[in-house]
């Protein structure tokens, strides 16, 4: 069984077992976290979608923990006027581990 499900304006399918990392959520380390919206639910073959269809699924995830995403480097430039900027970013991340996609 899988579900996709939205968090932090992105989509993911994600599998019992699955270990993922999504923008920041406001949970701590060893906590339990519950995904919703999910947008759909596969099962062998069958698939439901709809909202009226989708309103008692709910993912449930562990934080495993809070990390920093890889380095970014942002460069400014522009032509004949001798402006240059240089700024990194890491973006905030949590893994999570999907436990159970109860229906």
């Amino acid at each position: 069984m899988y579900a996709v499900i939205a968090t932090g304006g992105k989509q993911y399918r994600v599998q019992v077992g699955d270990t993922i990392d999504v923008e920041k959520l406001a949970a701590g380390a060893d906590g339990g976290v519950e995904l919703r919206p999910v947008l759909f639910v596969g099962d062998d073959g069958a698939v439901t979608s709809g909202a009226e269809a989708l309103s008692g699924v709910t993912v449930k995830a562990s934080v495993v923990e809070q990390v920093k995403g890889p380095k970014l480097t942002v460069f400014k430039y522009k032509n004949k006027t001798g402006y240059r900027r240089r700024n990194g970013h890491r973006q905030p991340l949590t893994r999570i581990r999907v436990d159970e996609i109860t229906s």
